[in-house]
């Protein structure tokens, strides 16, 4: 008898209904539902019943992610390459969300979410350039961009990035009104999870110096001077744009070494590590944990946060 590939996971359409309520994009919910239905399918070829799914299963499972045959199978198409680590843990990741769903609305679930082990990753060659080489490009706009303005803003934009280690999303999304009086940003990252991030005197220096110049009353923190974002209701930076400015700069300065702005959130953490900072306030630093708080109060572990990011971050104050 043929395995029954099209039975549904239990309450897997309230978990997507979860995950829509709670904000999630359609790209990610579908990405979800994509993972789920791949292990459901794994269910069925292996004849293993939800109820009865244990660590085991969740090793064949593992293997069969791993192995070109296997995912062929799994998806019905085909596939010649090994999926990579993060690849596979991406679809263990979704499982694990999955089964701490059910845990939260009290349905019975045949293994603790953490039981799910992710698969370990190679290492990458690290893309962290030196120290050195990375102030060398955040303090190249003070002497390769030709405008002042530009100047001053494109530099404190690279300092902000540095010193908070926030996605280049999150820093084009800012507002002015954002910036609190002694140094901390209120930040809306992805999934709309909050947190605060801190910006060190040298930061905090450059962008003030940028906002001197600004007279306009436009609430976005950083702003375009020229093109066709300029031109809008709420102009502001892009992603794009920061990203396109360094690679001149990359030329010019004679670093071979790849720099985008992510380069800079992943120095940041690297970095703060290396000094010794708690791994934990790491965290709440890059938000990957939700933090629970308003502008009013903040937590005990964002004022650990606070003060590992005072501590251990590398760059001195600015000179008088």
């Amino acid at each position: 008898m043929a395995a029954d590939l099209t039975r549904p996971l239990p309450e897997f359409e309230n978990f997507l209904l979860h995950l829509r309520a709670n904000g999630y994009s359609p790209r990610t919910v579908y990405s979800y539902e994509r993972d789920l239905n791949l292990f459901a399918r794994f269910l069925a070829l292996a004849g293993i019943p939800f109820e009865r799914v244990d660590k085991l299963a969740i090793t064949r499972f593992k293997a069969a992610l791993a192995d070109p045959e296997h995912v062929r199978l799994l998806e019905d198409r085909p596939q010649k390459d090994r999926l990579k680590a993060r690849s596979v843990n991406r679809t263990l990741s979704a499982l694990r969300t999955y089964l701490r769903f059910l845990v939260e609305i009290d349905r019975p679930v045949p293994i603790p979410p953490d039981a799910v082990k992710l698969a370990r990753a190679e290492r990458p060659h690290p893309r962290v350039p030196d120290l050195a080489e990375l102030l060398r490009v955040i303090e190249a706009p003070s002497y390769l961009e030709a405008d002042p303005k530009v100047a001053l803003r494109n530099r404190a934009i690279l300092e902000v990035l540095f010193a908070t280690g926030m996605r280049i999303s999150e820093l084009c999304s800012l507002n002015r009104n954002q910036l609190g009086p002694d140094g901390e940003l209120f930040v809306r990252g992805k999934g709309k999870k909050e947190r605060f991030v801190y910006l060190t005197p040298r930061a905090r220096y450059h962008l003030d110096r940028y906002l001197a110049t600004r007279t306009d009353p436009f609430p976005a923190l950083f702003i375009p001077y020229r093109g066709r974002r300029a031109d809008g209701r709420d102009p502001r930076i892009s992603p794009n744009y920061v990203e396109a400015r360094l690679r001149p700069s990359l030329t010019r300065l004679k670093i071979n070494v790849p720099i985008t702005p992510h380069t800079f959130r992943h120095a940041f953490a690297t970095y703060l590590a290396e000094e010794g900072a708690n791994p934990a306030a790491i965290q709440v630093l890059l938000g990957h944990e939700s933090l629970q708080t308003t502008n009013r109060y903040v937590n005990l572990a964002d004022r650990a946060a606070r003060e590992a990011h005072r501590r251990f971050h590398p760059l001195p104050d600015p000179d008088p």
